[in-house]
């Protein structure tokens, strides 16, 4: 029997249309900064989705385009001028960065209580601890689109591949959370294909095309698909071979239409959020 679908776009909708109503009711004001630097296609394609997103929401939407040749120095400077500024309640840096930017001292300048992408440490290390304001985009839409199924996180078997510090680690912290029971795979795991046939939840953030066949899934297994990928054809696809693991699955995300979607949408949320603690 074929999987069922899970929806990527409508669960979205739903989560924007939530945050819409809620700004609109509480009369929140929400601004989100979008820094992104160069042109790079891929980042373009994102924030000009972000910003459409912040449209619908009634959210705020700055955005400040730098050139690639930008010294870190002044991007730094742009981030203090951001954190002191009442309008923005959210600061996004798309990445990657230009290679000579340190990616990592430019997440650390963005104030925790500002960083709605959760990648600053003291929010890593929250999450760890379950004690969080905001989850990273991804892995949060990602559990979005579990609870959709309605099947219960609690006691199942859930492998993530993918050990990123984006999707991988915090995927695993989130269905821990729930009381998963959770193996992460990566480039090192033995008997890979014989883990993965173990999940009841499968997460793939591997980042290479059609990487999971039919053969690791277990049958009747909830498969979230994180991979997005460009064939040469120009086509995208995801890392899950989707045509024959969506005959044993029970559920599973296409691409596109599945995972990405949600990650703008919970950006939004994370907005909203990160307004009402900072006007509280």
């Amino acid at each position: 029997m074929a999987a069922k679908i899970i929806d990527g776009k409508a669960i979205s909708a739903a989560v924007k249309e939530q945050v819409r109503a809620e700004i609109e009711r509480d009369k929140i004001k929400a601004g989100l900064a979008v820094v992104i630097v160069g042109d790079d296609p891929a980042s373009r394609v994102y924030v000009n989705n972000k910003k459409k997103a912040c449209e619908l929401c009634g959210i705020q939407s700055f955005e400040y385009a730098l050139p690639a040749e930008t010294e870190q120095n002044q991007l730094l400077e742009l981030i203090d001028t951001l954190n002191a500024d009442k309008n923005v309640n959210g600061i996004l840096v798309q990445l990657p960065l230009p290679d000579h930017f340190d990616e990592k001292a430019v997440i650390e300048r963005i104030s925790p209580l500002k960083d709605v992408d959760a990648f600053h440490e003291s929010n890593v290390g929250k999450i760890m601890i379950g004690n969080y304001a905001f989850l990273p985009c991804t892995p949060a839409g990602c559990m979005e689109l579990i609870h959709s199924t309605g099947v219960d996180v609690a006691g199942k078997e859930c492998v993530v591949i993918g050990r990123s510090n984006i999707v991988g680690k915090p995927m695993a912290m989130l269905l821990l959370h729930e009381n998963g029971t959770v193996t992460v795979c990566h480039s090192k795991t033995k008997n890979l294909t014989e883990v993965c046939r173990r999940a009841d939840i499968l997460v793939a953030a591997v980042g290479r095309p059609n990487f999971v066949t039919a053969d690791m899934v277990k049958d009747g297994a909830v498969v979230i698909d994180v991979g997005i990928n460009r064939l040469e054809n120009g086509k995208l696809c995801g890392d899950v071979k989707f045509d024959e693991v969506s005959e044993k699955a029970a559920y599973i995300t296409p691409v596109p239409g599945g995972v990405g979607p949600m990650t703008i949408a919970m950006l939004m949320k994370n907005t909203l959020t990160a307004a009402r603690i900072q006007n509280s």
